[in-house]
């Protein structure tokens, strides 16, 4: 286990590392609004270059509803990821309730033009609980 990235996933040679944190500073529990920042990095260990072209998250509230996000890329990005190499990025998710998780998949094409899933690992969402 990676102690910066706890949650990791491997598919198909593509490793998809997952690290979290609780926002305190955009969270209001009063208003009932939780906000968590969460860092992926996306490791290619396959021979050839692969490019994210989009995704789908899951994401599940502390009441078990869960919410379907899907899209183009990540971040306003389709980058293409080397063979050996990686790409980092930083996004955020509120949630209504102190507790949640996210997991899903990223649709990655390879450059010899095949098309693959990649998951991505669940994590949790759990806000510290003197913020709940």
């Amino acid at each position: 286990m990676n102690a910066l990235f706890p949650y990791a996933e491997t598919t198909h040679d593509v490793t998809v590392r997952v690290s979290v944190s609780f926002l305190p500073e955009q969270s209001m529990p009063d208003k009932g609004q939780w906000f968590w920042a969460y860092h992926v990095r996306v490791e290619n260990g396959s021979d050839m270059a692969v490019q994210l072209m989009s995704r789908r998250w899951i994401i599940a509230d502390g009441r078990g509803q869960r919410h379907v996000i899907e899209g183009e890329g990540v971040i306003g990005e389709q980058p293409v990821i080397a063979p050996g190499e990686n790409y980092d990025y930083v996004s955020g998710c509120p949630l209504g309730t102190p507790t949640g998780s996210m997991q899903g998949a990223y649709i990655m094409i390879a450059e010899d033009g095949s098309s693959f899933e990649v998951a991505i690992p669940k994590f949790a969402l759990t806000a510290p609980v003197a913020a709940q």
